[in-house]
């Protein structure tokens, strides 16, 4: 079984900073297409910053200029870094990845989902 786990939410003051982190653990052979997804309590789950398979991340314009994310696939891990935070960040905010696990030999790709981490932007 492959697991992603968040970590790094918690709570912090209007245009404070977090850090979140994302770790795949289990059968990982590869560990690609990391992304962060978050989720406002009434309103849908939407994507915030992705790594595709180019070379260039996307972000969605509410968060470009505060936000970055990073990968680092020899840890199979993934980072989002959030400065300058707005109350409208508040979210569950969720790692999402496309993570190879070697059967045999043979390579089966899973598109996996953390369990989500909680982040409030209050004062």
């Amino acid at each position: 079984q492959v697991h992603l786990v968040e970590s790094g939410g918690g709570l912090v003051q209007p245009g404070g900073s977090l850090r979140l982190s994302c770790s795949a653990s289990g059968n990982v052979y590869s560990f690609n297409a990391p992304a962060w997804y978050r989720q406002a309590p009434g309103k849908q789950r939407e994507l915030v910053a992705s790594i595709a398979r180019g070379p260039n991340p996307n972000y969605t314009d509410s968060v470009k200029g505060r936000f970055t994310i990073s990968s680092d696939n020899a840890r199979n891990a993934a980072y989002l870094q959030m400065n300058s935070l707005r109350p409208e960040d508040t979210a569950v905010y969720y790692c999402n990845a496309d993570i190879g696990t070697l059967n045999g030999d043979q390579i089966h790709v899973l598109n996996i989902w953390g369990q989500g981490t909680q982040v409030t932007v209050a004062s």
